[in-house]
């Protein structure tokens, strides 16, 4: 069976593509993917030299940032893994970013109601009432309560991903975990 390796942003992508997978019944080692996040998408380059076609030659796939794709595609096409539109190498493109896009399919009750069964209810509505936030929608605030804080990310993305209703998953982590099974 050939490896797959999906290259991920940061841990917190890593967490949230595991939990969908285990969510949709996938065992991502016996069947020989593993998710790999990357300390960021600029070095998406290293990852490539070491499981792509000129190193191990694992099947590749990955998610990214919007604003992380000209880089990855920059990058898939100096590994001599083709230049195109991203989806058609097996890499899923978020509009903002996984934590935007979790939001999104949420709804703002749901990530509140996430946010208040960890006890953290309050400590979001002092952040909401920052001068520089106050005037901001309450989508904008939750992505700044996620990325504020250092470990927030990492700790909310599988509880996120886990409140989803079934069939609700982010388009482009559904179409990710779903390329599984190719």
């Amino acid at each position: 069976m050939l490896a797959t390796t999906v290259l991920v942003e940061g841990e917190s992508d890593r967490l949230a593509v595991e939990t969908l997978a285990v969510r949709r019944g996938y065992d991502l080692p016996s069947q020989g993917v593993s998710v790999v996040p990357m300390g960021g998408a600029t070095n998406i380059g290293h990852f490539l030299n070491r499981f792509g076609p000129n190193g191990a030659g694992h099947r590749l796939l990955g998610l990214c940032d919007a604003r992380e794709s000209p880089c990855v595609a920059r990058a898939l096409a100096r590994a001599g893994i083709g230049s195109g539109p991203l989806e058609e190498f097996g890499f899923q493109v978020c509009t903002a970013d996984l934590e935007d896009e979790l939001i999104r399919s949420l709804g703002v009750d749901a990530v509140l109601n996430v946010i208040a069964n960890q006890g953290e209810l309050p400590s979001f509505e002092l952040l909401q009432r920052q001068p520089s936030l106050r005037d901001l929608p309450v989508e904008a605030q939750l992505w700044r309560f996620f990325g504020g804080r250092s470990g927030n990310k990492i700790r909310y993305a599988p509880l996120l991903v886990f409140a989803l209703p079934a069939g609700k998953a982010p388009p482009p982590l559904a179409r990710l975990v779903a390329s599984f099974a190719v």
